[in-house]
């Protein structure tokens, strides 16, 4: 790496690169607060704007792009409660109640540091242990993805609030949408009743912001609107939050952060899980953990720190082996190709400059990210001002148009509002949300993966014999049954007592 310093000093200090770099710092931040946006669609239509850069250059605007984007997905989901990407969702939990509560400024505060922290701190981890943690994806087949689907669907059940069952059924309703269309071994149509628009499955777009963003601006509506809050931005000294905050959720944060850097490092997964499991790991381990869902900062520490983290994890197998961590690194692969770069084993000794440029704009990026929402943290916290009665219909038209955008189909816009029917009906039911989504965000890559793992060995047994696997397996099944163990043990010691 030290022999690349002289490269990634010039490039990073080029006048023109820093200005391509502020400029998709902004762009990116903005598409990641407005919900149905995201860096990943940044990057999408950007990048062609690259082809005719070199290299450096190109790089360094589509990583700003990406890392504008998920680090701005969190204002969204505190201000709206609607998360501007998948990785955001799990700060709609916490953050938009403390907005609620007048606190948007300090969940803001919580939201931009803890981006800042993930995401700083995966660069560097990236760039030190790239070539060597890549190596143990060579061990990992599709035994391993099953069981880590597995277990972070059950893991994700604690969201349910303690009934295990609608958690259950939520869960089983998302994997039953995540099986429309073809089936990913044999090309089967299932469920697509000879529709053409759902051959190709649901869109995530359609499904995540109708079930979780307009059923929710629905709800609202005939509950009838609270007061708007208050929010006092005279109050918010410095960043809005003080060291203190930081210190007392410490370990919360290094946990997110692993839970983020790892799940982000296994390909397919990224900040669209990390976030769910991170928020899940944190309220099991919670002294308070019934105040989640109600304004509980270490929620949005949580998830924020975590779905950043997996920025660094999932540059991992995208430099050295060459396999997308998620949708951002499999568009920023087809972009280096066009440069005639190619990711993989040989990246680093055939381009390793380039390989370290990535990281270290990553963590620019990310300095850049966390000054740009500090200048306009006082000014995100007007949106609250906006007369609900005026800011739900833009909001509904703006979803409606990210379903068209995302699919150039007026059908998939009814689609979306059926969805929004559907999370209704579920509100009504009491049946949590989060199981469905990360559900229908992982069932494509269980099923899958467990199709390959039954090619290869046509027995349910190899799914326990191998170590990893079987680790991934048990704690699933452990999270399935704890309620019911936890519930008898209490009734135990109960008639002992």
């Amino acid at each position: 790496m030290v022999e690349n310093a002289g490269f990634i000093i010039t490039q990073v200090t080029n006048p023109f690169n820093l200005l391509l770099l502020l400029v998709g710092n902004v762009i990116g931040i903005i598409f990641g607060a407005i919900p149905g946006l995201n860096g990943t669609m940044a990057v999408m239509l950007f990048m062609p704007l690259t082809y005719g850069m070199e290299t450096g250059p190109a790089i360094m605007f589509l990583l700003s792009l990406w890392i504008g984007g998920c680090s701005g997905g969190f204002i969204g989901s505190v201000l709206l409660g609607i998360p501007g990407s998948p990785s955001s969702v799990a700060t709609c939990f916490d953050g938009h109640p403390m907005a609620k509560k007048g606190q948007a400024g300090r969940a803001l505060a919580i939201g931009m540091t803890a981006s800042f922290i993930g995401t700083f701190f995966s660069a560097i981890a990236g760039a030190f242990l790239a070539q060597s943690v890549a190596n143990i994806a060579f061990a990992i087949g599709p035994w391993e993805y099953f069981g880590l689907c597995f277990m972070a669907i059950t893991m994700v059940l604690a969201i349910s609030k303690g009934n295990m069952l609608k958690g259950l059924t939520s869960a089983c309703i998302g994997l039953l949408l995540a099986s429309v269309g073809y089936s990913p071994i044999d090309a089967q149509a299932r469920f697509t009743f000879d529709n053409m628009y759902l051959m190709g499955g649901l869109g995530m777009t359609v499904v995540l912001i109708g079930i979780f963003g307009v059923s929710m601006m629905i709800l609202a509506h005939a509950k009838g609107f609270d007061p708007l809050p208050e929010v006092d931005t005279n109050m918010i000294k410095g960043i809005g939050i003080k060291f203190s905050d930081i210190r007392e959720n410490l370990v919360n944060i290094c946990r997110s952060f692993l839970i983020g850097l790892g799940i982000g490092f296994l390909p397919g997964m990224g900040a669209g899980l990390s976030n769910l499991v991170a928020y899940s790991v944190a309220k099991n381990n919670s002294k308070h953990p019934e105040t989640f869902g109600t304004g509980n900062p270490e929620g949005v520490w949580a998830s924020e720190a975590s779905n950043n983290a997996s920025i660094g994890g999932a540059m991992i197998p995208m430099a050295a082996l060459g396999i997308p961590g998620d949708s951002s690194t499999a568009l920023l692969i087809g972009a280096l190709t066009i440069h005639g770069l190619e990711m993989g084993p040989m990246v680093f000794k055939n381009s390793g400059h380039i390989v370290y440029l990535m990281f270290v704009v990553v963590a620019i990026c990310a300095a850049v990210c966390f000054v740009l929402q500090a200048i306009g943290m006082r000014v995100f916290p007007q949106i609250l001002k906006v007369p609900y009665h005026y800011m739900y219909p833009a909001l509904i038209v703006v979803s409606l148009i990210s379903a068209y955008v995302d699919s150039s189909s007026l059908y998939k816009c009814g689609m979306m509002l059926f969805f929004a029917v559907i999370g209704c009906l579920m509100a009504y039911g009491g049946l949590p949300q989060s199981p469905l989504i990360l559900a229908f965000i992982l069932g494509p890559t269980m099923e899958s993966n467990m199709l390959k793992a039954f090619q290869n060995t046509e027995t349910v047994t190899t799914f326990f014999t191998r170590p990893i696997s079987c680790v991934f397996n048990l704690i699933a099944i452990a999270c399935i049954f704890s309620p019911i163990l936890k519930a008898l043990y209490a009734k135990y010691v109960k008639k002992s007592a």
